[in-house]
């Protein structure tokens, strides 16, 4: 038994934030009916690159799921969607505030159905505010959450992260708000709706940027690959033309570096012995560590501090990734059959439980793999369905 079997999940999002929620639940045995359009289904599933015509992608985001394709602008399916919340611990949306709204699923109405009902929303900029109609995508909520401002060389154009972080962290922290709501509802036997903001989900990661602006009118800038404030903690060059970082910012560890460095007189400083005094001189500290790394090659850097027991890492490509024995060791790189028999490396699943772990139960579903099955579960007949599906409504 899972952690979460039993419990049951209707997914009405699409692309990343509400589905990657729903997907973590699933993970952990959660039943979740995933509702998509009928015909294209979940843009996610034409996404990057395709194999078969499906991203390889959908297999990860969509695993575990039951798909039903349902076209919610209809009345019918609309129902449908009444039926399923009825007996439901939980819906996910990510659409544009008042869309559940406008098609008579909003929380007043599925509340009333479900008094035990969580409903998890996800949008841009939240469900109140002046910028709730605004349309937001996880890359605007970087920007807005002060995140993009600072991912970059100094004086060069902000950069994004390779993936979408204002989604997925998003997602987590409805996550999160899922699993407190149904720690509350075994007291009160009540549901009640999560209103999670991509910007307030970035804006919630970004530690001390607002108080020290708030205390001391600070505003942080783009540092590159340094860590402000923090001393030494950067990417330095090797011999070999590749970076390695080196979080040398334990007053503890700052010995034991500098000592391998062959640097005694910078780590017996007594200017150096706490963090507030390597930054006042951490241009000299990076220059010294650049030296010596500039005289090594990767490999050479990582064993000497290995040795000593400083922090430390390099770069990483998927194909490091893919090779790495931690990661294999560990069951990160999970390989799953595909339905045309062949295998696909696959993320595993986290956190990692000691009694009740995630599992990959089952593969992405194919449009409306699961239609027949559901709403057969929610008492329609044969002959009910396919009325719909002659209708167009359901498929």
């Amino acid at each position: 038994m899972s952690a979460l079997t039993g419990l049951k999940v209707v997914e009405l999002g699409q692309l990343i934030a509400g589905p990657f929620a729903a997907k973590t639940l699933a993970d952990f045995g959660a039943d979740v009916v995933k509702i998509e359009t009928p015909k294209t289904g979940d843009p996610l599933r034409k996404w990057r690159l395709l194999k078969d015509g499906t991203s390889v992608w959908w297999q990860v985001q969509s695993r575990n799921k039951r798909s039903v394709a349902l076209d919610l602008k209809d009345k019918a399916a609309q129902d449908i969607v009444r039926q399923l919340v009825k007996d439901a611990d939980v819906l996910i949306e990510n659409f544009r505030p008042g869309a559940m709204e406008g098609w008579g699923l909003g929380p007043d109405e599925l509340l009333a159905l479900n008094p035990r009902l969580i409903m998890l929303r996800i949008s841009g900029y939240g469900q109140t505010g002046p910028y709730r109609d605004k349309p937001g995508f996880g890359v605007v909520a970087e920007a807005m959450s002060g995140l993009r401002h600072l991912t970059a060389e100094p004086g060069r154009v902000p950069v994004r992260v390779g993936v979408s972080i204002g989604d997925t962290l998003a997602s987590l922290h409805g996550v999160i708000g899922i699993l407190m709501a149904l720690q509350e509802r075994q007291t009160s036997g009540q549901g009640q709706v999560i209103d999670v903001a991509l910007y307030e989900a970035v804006f919630n990661c970004m530690e001390s940027l607002l108080p020290e602006y708030s205390a001391f009118g600070a505003v942080r800038e783009a540092a590159g690959s340094a860590l402000p404030g923090i001393a030494p903690s950067n990417a330095y060059r090797c011999q070999d033309e590749g970076y390695v970082l080196i979080a040398g910012n334990g007053d503890s560890i700052f010995k034991r570096l500098m000592h391998t460095m062959g640097r005694d007189d910078l780590g017996n400083d007594l200017a150096l012995t706490d963090n507030a005094g390597r930054v006042k001189r951490v241009a000299e500290i990076d220059a010294a560590i650049g030296v010596w790394t500039a005289q090594r090659t990767v490999a050479q850097v990582l064993e000497a501090l290995d040795q000593a027991a400083v922090p430390a890492g390099r770069i990483y490509t998927v194909a490091d990734i893919a090779a790495d024995p931690h990661y294999q060791a560990r069951g990160m790189i999970q390989h799953v059959q595909m339905d045309d028999g062949t295998s696909l490396a696959v993320p595993g699943i986290i956190p990692k439980l000691s009694r009740t772990p995630g599992s990959h139960r089952r593969n992405a579903p194919t449009i409306g793999q699961d239609t027949d099955a559901v709403l057969n579960e929610i008492g329609l007949t044969p002959t009910q369905i396919q009325a719909l599906k002659d209708k167009g409504i359901v498929a």
